[in-house]
């Protein structure tokens, strides 16, 4: 029989003591992190609100916006036919932001889908489609990258406008956006080739269209580059030509045009199609 002494009996009354003061200590760590989680939603969601009311001014007055928005519709009118069809015609805009370009998509006659990771940014997309009453337009809070979020060959178009530089992971999107698009079906693709840094940008815009197009140009690089310093640190994937036809190619697609766009050419615009299976 093995002794005992006075420790072996205090033992296990020292053990429930650090069990009770675990679980305090336990309670506490997770109070701070509901509060933490509660304060970064909060924070997520104003800055989601700020960027989308900001957005909404430079998708309406922002030269190069605008037309790049021009550029990636035309696009979609030229894949889609016969006007007459349009509502037939199923897009996805990935990465939707506020809905701006969605909606526009809408009003052209597409059915539209726009899918967006941030929560706050899909409250005010859905808000701009009850105030236009578009019953071809819907929007879907999540990240395509993440898979399941459609069914396999679900659309005829798919859009894609500056998100893949901040997504974790740009191929596995590409690759999701292949597997929702219908054999035949065409996607654009534009993303950034470098940092727009605004004084930089703002120096090169100044040389090239003068004073007034510079100053207007700080109208979207000031807002993006306060975004980009409050949102989570991902990427950024900046491409260029050869390794963004490299990545679309790996994905499935077949690039049909590719060209600089955005900025003095900031970004790339790509026009790509799943080839209908043989």
């Amino acid at each position: 029989m093995r002794r005992t002494n006075a420790t072996d009996h205090a033992l296990p009354e020292h053990r429930v003591h650090d069990h009770h003061h675990d679980d305090a200590g336990g309670g506490r760590l997770t109070g701070i992190a509901s509060v933490t989680g509660a304060v970064r939603w909060g924070l997520d969601r104003m800055l989601s609100i700020g960027y989308g009311v900001v957005y909404d001014y430079i998708f309406e007055r922002f030269e190069p916006y605008c037309e790049l928005q021009r550029e990636v519709l035309e696009l979609v009118c030229a894949a889609a036919g016969d006007p007459a069809h349009r509502r037939s015609v199923h897009v996805a805009d990935i990465a939707c932001g506020p809905g701006n370009f969605t909606v526009l998509l809408a009003e052209a006659g597409f059915s539209v889908v726009g899918v967006d990771p941030y929560d706050g940014l899909v409250e005010l997309a859905r808000e701009k489609r009850r105030a236009k009453h578009l019953s071809n337009l819907a929007f879907r809070h999540g990240d395509l990258g993440g898979g399941n979020t459609f069914r396999d060959a679900t659309f005829e178009q798919i859009v894609n406008v500056h998100s893949l530089y901040v997504h974790p992971a740009p191929q596995q999107l590409l690759r999701e956006a292949y597997r929702i698009l219908k054999p035949g079906g065409h996607a654009i693709f534009v993303n950034h080739t470098r940092q727009a840094a605004p004084w930089s940008t703002f120096r090169e815009v100044r040389h090239r269209n003068g004073v007034a197009a510079a100053l207007a140009a700080l109208l979207w690089l000031l807002p993006n580059t306060i975004f980009e310093m409050a949102r989570k640190r991902v990427g950024p994937h900046y491409w260029g030509e050869e390794e963004f036809s490299a990545n679309l190619r790996a994905a499935g697609f077949t690039v049909l045009e590719m060209r600089r766009t955005f900025l003095n050419g900031a970004s790339v615009l790509v026009w790509a199609r799943k080839d209908s299976e043989e």
